[in-house]
């Protein structure tokens, strides 16, 4: 008897569904660990759009440096122009002060590159 979508071929029901369970729990602990990794940035920077210290990192994915509205950047942060992807924010997170000189974010960065993946993967979440 075949159970289960022609694209996982015979595999029981049964199995197919631990298969599913096991995949969501897999991705909902890697959320909360990257939800973990950004309660640092917290302090200062909202993931609603609201302003406080930081700017909102709502949305950052795409967006370019020193233009979310409302927020007084440091004109060294304003005329970087770096758009923000996975690769700017890494270089970002990993030296904030070497990457744009003169910004004045009081954070001297996260060394650990799977701490930096994580809050990277929870900004992407971020739209």
């Amino acid at each position: 008897m075949r159970t289960g979508s022609a694209a996982f071929g015979a595999l029981p029901a049964t199995a197919l569904a631990s298969a599913w369970i096991m995949v969501a729990a897999a991705v909902a602990q890697d959320a909360g660990s990257e939800r973990a990794a950004f309660s640092a940035c917290a302090a200062c920077h909202s993931v609603d759009g609201s302003n406080g210290t930081g700017p909102s990192l709502k949305g950052i994915m795409g967006r370019t440096s020193g233009t979310v509205p409302g927020f007084r950047y440091s004109r060294a942060m304003k005329s970087a122009a770096i758009t923000w992807d996975e690769a700017s924010l890494d270089r970002y997170l990993a030296n904030p002060q070497e990457v744009v000189p003169g910004n004045i974010m009081p954070f001297s960065g996260v060394a650990e590159a799977p701490a930096r993946a994580e809050i990277i993967g929870y900004l992407k979440t971020l739209r």
